[in-house]
């Protein structure tokens, strides 16, 4: 089961783990959005680190 916690406005945080392309696993803190359009959103430097 996956456990979250809440935020200063009440917004619900959790953790996934993101797999790189060498295969190294970078775990980082997700805002749920309940509002889902199929996209991801993702900070750049995240993004440059996956490869």
């Amino acid at each position: 089961m996956t456990q979250g916690f809440f935020g200063s406005k009440g917004e619900l945080f959790f953790e996934i783990e993101l797999i790189t392309a060498d295969g190294s696993i970078i775990t980082v803190d997700v805002l749920l959005d309940t509002g889902f359009t199929d996209w991801l959103a993702i900070d750049i430097q995240d993004v440059e680190s996956l490869g």
